[in-house]
């Protein structure tokens, strides 16, 4: 076969690529037939990165799995063996095999371990399958790949809308080298963005054969995970060319609405930034994580002080008492040394008593917060119909944190606000515009827009002074909406003739250029270098000199153009605090006019609000300035900084238009929701980039602000000094207050007041507010926010909400819970969260008595066996306890008990208030625990030791033997935690019934077939207890004693609890 192409002559020497030559990558969706000849040799492949591994470059495979086949045994078990728990048994394993130390065979450690790794493991590879299932989805996309086959040099033609790596665009189907693609594997953004190649490489268009004789070189940053910049420059025909984000298709974004682009690989495989943002996110623990830690530790070394005391009784008794006997005891070669044998003795009850700390503990847990993490998922009273948006937990750690809330730190707009904006008012040249029609007696009628044909039917205003002035020709009033006309990021997209659809990427956006467009000024189209717009019916075409980009640091956006005539202008929008620096000084009266009407009549209604101004420029000045721009533009070293440089030099001595007020409604139930969680005694503070009067009316119009607040504190001063005098009742905190000589009086006065409203306050500000309250405070935090600006936010609180609103997805990709509407906060804190930490305390209190009430026997039985480690029960029934017997009814307790319904708990938020006083288990109910259990395990002991002494059966026989007090105590633990359990559950279900009975049923059932003469036949050095069930179990007075065991066990239980409900009640108990 030919090759498809001459052999070009090789490119002149360029900068490298981080080592790695350019690929040239065509992203397709439809590729114009006349670009391929039949000599095309096409091959189909799984991947990308296969033709790449052909060439030994980077591999373009991604792998975001931890195990294959060969290493998930070693690498798993190495994991599991960093829990200093699982290293723990371990230890005790090894301990076992070694005849002189070890009373209890090897199986009774290794099977609880084997059941704890089983589990872990499995769930480790299922988590595993869905990354591997990812990953060869991602890999496995299908590439149509064309090869130069003299050059050795392969081009690549992918058909899917998915491009494959990081690509410099270089063009497309559309006119000037745009193109349009979806992020939202990225981002989670599903509105359309545009990304424009360079005019140079747009020129290619689909010509083959000037693409492969394409020889730029490209230098640019190393990779990164900044999603939103790329700094780069491209060399080629001598020529240096600025290259950033806008020329970037991103691995993971889909092409839309384009016929096909050709690009060049930048980055591939693991250096793409979609990998690169793959990293592991921060680690949150809950307080009952770090709590529970610290009690396995106190456990352990209670465990330590038992096990010398035993050693220490064991040395005393071998030397007064033990030597005497030691010729009758077999030893494989005798332990004269009291010392000596008190050592080993220490070793074997440190493996006795091992069960005091919980092998199965961490594994209950993590089912329980699954188990709760599904609860959430499953909530239809959480999932909103209209964008068809269920609740979802990202991260199931957290479940029972979320019942100790004490401060929420909100977003505001697309938060607690719709961030669906309308165009209300505006000021024009002192003037102000706009009616409200939401409080008006009389229906007022809106302004008729039947003369404009393009105008949105849905937009509506209520002043109609504003269109007469239009009408007659008012040049500020025109000269406002063509600078909202032209100054934006917008496209439009015009389907069929009169309908125009604007893509946008904010809400802010598509409603000043959505009024713009009803008042006859109608944004049209755009290209790279024009943007037109229809004004009052005359099509007009401005030439696009520069845009000055908007973002959190300027606040601010430009666009430079010149009219048809000529004239150069600037035309700018932003905060009015920033703004208003930058103006004319005779633009001084106008100014002060303007601030009048944002802070009266805008921002005192509660409305976002925008300063415009605009420039004339003369020629020679633009074109200076643009030389120095374009020479920033190429810069590789600090080339933002530098940017932001020139763009203040040119945005300066501005001549003020306006102000636009923008209104974004309350969502539904905001108000309710904010009065139950001040109820609750949860502190919430706003957070947002909006000024003071916007806020504070906000604050008003939900509640958090009332009347009877009636004394401010405004923080306004830089320094301690201007401030120290202020003493109110709310808050309400400019930016600057949280410079560092101001932090601790913030907080200190903040956590006081009521309610607490932060304005003009960055992203980086927002998590700074969050780490202090964290750091000073102490307490659990909350944040929720629904934008890329409120992620730092997020990430800071102990526990993130994302939002899933007008903004995106970034902020729910970010967090741990999202929902749709603020309103389910309210559900997921007073229902969730509080049922969460009920059930965890309930069943942490119950596992640690359990725990105790089950091993502490062994220690009082030492004192009547010449401590010598030997085992009350049988070595099966200690296998089996925890993980057979006493082990699903705790976990239904902990998966479906509640105290109240989830009704009462929306209705009554004071039972919100234990979880933040962490009352239900801390370390003063932990001991109680403890103590709880060493009096269970005393009674157990002592009542059949008692009961047994010097006792005959019915029979005349003797049942004082060994096997007959293990059976009759197993039998009496059995039966006690059963009862104490169904004592301590609140809410009984099917499931409940069936695993306490059931517990109960199969440990007799396994009872009496370890004791079977059957198993002692096939195993007779495993099953040593041969009938003795049967014989002890027959005995009337057997059960007598297990009948007063579980009587003297619970009653002081029952007694304490009815006193305490009767005498001193709880929240829980008076409703």
């Amino acid at each position: 076969m030919k090759p498809l192409l001459e052999s070009p002559s090789r490119p002149p020497s360029q900068p490298p690529l981080l080592g790695i030559a350019p690929e040239y990558v065509y992203v397709s969706i439809t590729l114009p037939e006349s670009t391929l000849s039949p000599s095309v040799c096409t091959l189909f492949l799984s991947a990308l990165n296969k033709s790449l591994e052909m060439r030994s470059l980077e591999n373009n495979r991604i792998k975001t799995s931890k195990y294959n086949i060969l290493t998930f045994l070693p690498v798993n078990l190495f994991e599991q063996f960093q829990r200093v728990a699982n290293a723990y048994f371990l230890f005790l394993l090894i301990l076992q095999l070694i005849p002189e130390i070890s009373s209890l065979s090897w199986f009774t450690t290794i099977v609880p371990l084997m059941v704890v790794f089983t589990i872990t493991a499995v769930k480790d590879v299922t988590d595993d399958c869905f990354r591997h299932k990812s990953d060869n989805q991602v890999n496995n996309r299908q590439a149509e790949v064309l090869i130069d086959a003299l050059r050795d040099d392969r081009i690549y033609l992918t058909s899917l809308f998915f491009s494959q790596a990081d690509l410099l665009l270089l063009s497309s189907s559309e006119p000037h080298g745009l193109c349009y693609i979806e992020t939202a594997e990225l981002d989670g953004e599903t509105n359309l963005k545009v990304r424009q190649a360079l005019p140079v490489t747009s020129e290619l268009g689909a010509d083959i054969r000037r693409l492969a004789e394409f020889d730029g070189g490209v230098v640019c940053e190393p990779p990164n995970n900044k999603l939103d910049k790329f700094t780069g420059v491209l060399f080629w025909k001598d020529n240096r060319y600025s290259l950033n984000n806008e020329q970037m298709l991103l691995r993971g974004c889909v092409l839309r609405n384009t016929g096909w682009c050709f690009g060049m690989v930048i980055f591939a495989g693991p250096d793409t930034k979609l990998m690169q943002n793959s990293g592991r996110t921060k680690f949150k623990r809950t307080s009952i994580d770090r709590l529970m830690n610290a009690l396995v530790l106190w456990i352990f070394g209670f465990l330590v002080c038992m096990g010398i005391i035993l050693a220490i009784g064991n040395s005393i008794w071998e030397q007064q008492v033990g030597a005497h006997f030691r010729i009758y005891l077999y030893w494989s070669e005798v332990v004269n040394s009291s010392v000596f044998s008190g050592f080993l003795t220490f070793w074997s009850y440190i493996i006795i008593l091992n069960s005091v700390v919980p092998i199965s503990l961490y594994v209950s847990v993590e089912v329980i917060r699954l188990g709760h993490s599904y609860f959430i998922n499953w909530d239809r009273k959480m999932y909103y119909p209209k964008k068809d948006i269920p609740a979802e937990v990202r991260t199931t750690t957290l479940n029972e944190e979320l019942g100790q809330v004490e401060y929420i730190f909100s977003d505001k707009t697309g938060t607690i606000t719709q961030n669906i904006m309308t165009f209300n008012k505006c000021s024009i040249n002192g003037k102000t515009y706009g009616k409200s029609n939401n409080y008006s007696r009389t229906k007022t009628v809106p302004v008729d827009f039947s003369f404009n044909p393009l105008a949105d039917r849905k937009f509506q205003f209520y002043d109609h002074s504003l269109i007469e002035s239009i009408k007659l020709g008012d040049s500020m009033v025109h000269e406002f909406f063509r600078l909202l006309s032209l100054c934006h990021t917008v496209m439009s997209e015009e389907k069929n003739a009169g309908e125009l659809i604007y893509q946008v990427q904010s809400p802010d956006e598509g409603a000043l250029v959505t009024a713009a467009r009803n008042f006859g000024f109608i944004f049209k189209s755009r290209t790279p270098e024009t943007i037109t717009v229809e004004e009052m019916g005359k099509l007009v075409t401005y030439q696009l000199l520069a845009i000055l980009d908007f973002n959190n640091i300027r606040k601010r956006m430009s666009v430079i153009v010149q009219t048809p005539d000529g004239q150069i202008k600037l035309y700018c929008k932003g905060a009015d605090t920033v703004l208003f620096e930058r103006l004319h000084p005779s633009n001084e009266e106008l100014m002060y006019l303007t601030s009048d009407h944002l802070e009266v009549c805008f921002a005192g209604e509660g409305l976002r609000t925008l300063a415009l101004a605009y420039k004339s420029l003369t020629e020679e000045h633009f074109k200076e300035w643009f030389k120095i721009l374009q020479e920033e533009n190429t810069s590789l070293d600090n080339r933002n900084e530098h940017l932001a440089a020139a763009y203040e030099e040119i945005e300066k001595d501005m001549m003020l238009l306006g102000a636009t007020a923008v209104e974004d409604k309350l969502q539904e139930g905001v108000t309710e929701t904010i009065a139950s969680l001040s109820l609750a005694n949860i502190k919430i503070w706003v957070l947002t980039g909006d000024k003071q009067e916007t806020a504070m009316n906000i604050g008003y119009s939900c509640h958090m602000l009332t009347d009877t607040m009636n004394e401010i504190f405004i923080v306004t001063g830089h320094t301690v000094m201007e401030n120290q005098h202020s003493d109110r009742e709310y808050f309400v905190l400019q930016a600057h207050a949280l410079e560092a000589d101001l932090e601790n009086e913030f907080v200190e006065v903040a956590c006081m007041c009521q309610t607490v409203i932060c304005c003009r306050v960055t992203p980086c500000q927002k998590a700074q507010v969050v780490e202090l309250v964290k750091k000073h405070r102490k307490a659990v935090t909350l944040a929720i926010g629904d934008g890329a600006n409120d992620i730092s936010m997020i990430k800071s609180a102990h526990i993130g909400i994302g939002i899933s609103g007008e903004e995106g997805m970034q902020a729910v990709l970010a967090s741990d819970y999202s929902f749709a509407q603020f309103r389910y906060l309210k559900r997921l804190l007073f229902v969730h969260g509080r049922w969460s930490y009920f059930r965890m305390c309930k069943f942490l209190c119950y596992f640690f008595y359990k725990n105790f009430s089950f091993t502490l026997v062994h220690f009082w039985f030492g004192f009547f066996c010449g401590f010598s480690a030997q085992t009350v029960y049988d070595q099966w029934f200690i296998t089996l306890f925890n993980i057979v017997y006493a082990s699903l009814p705790v976990l239904a307790m902990g998966l479906f008990d509640q105290d109240v319904n989830d009704q009462n708990s929306m209705d009554y938020a004071k039972l919100y208030e234990p979880g933040q006083l962490n009352l239900l288990f801390n370390k003063h109910t932990f001991f109680i625990c403890i103590a709880h259990g060493v009096y269970t395990s005393f009674a157990l002991f002592f009542i059949p030791y008692g009961a047994f002494y010097n006792t005959a059966g019915e029979d005349g026989k003797h049942i004082a033997d060994y096997q007959s007090f293990a059976v009759t105590v197993a039998t009496s633990l059995v039966i006690v935690v059963s009862v104490q359990i169904a004592l301590d559950t609140s809410y009984w279900t099917a499931i409940n019934r069936f695993f306490v009975l059931g517990s109960i049923a199969v440990y007799f059932a396994i009872l009496f077939a370890m004791h079977s003469d059957g198993i002692f036949v096939i195993f007779p050095n495993h099953f040593p207890f041969v009938g003795n069930a049967r014989n002890s179990l027959s005995q009337i007075s057997v059960w007598l004693v297990i009948l007063l065991t579980t009587v003297v066990s619970v009653m002081p239980v029952i007694t304490f609890r009815f006193l305490k409900e009767d005498l001193n009640p709880t929240i829980t108990d008076q409703v």
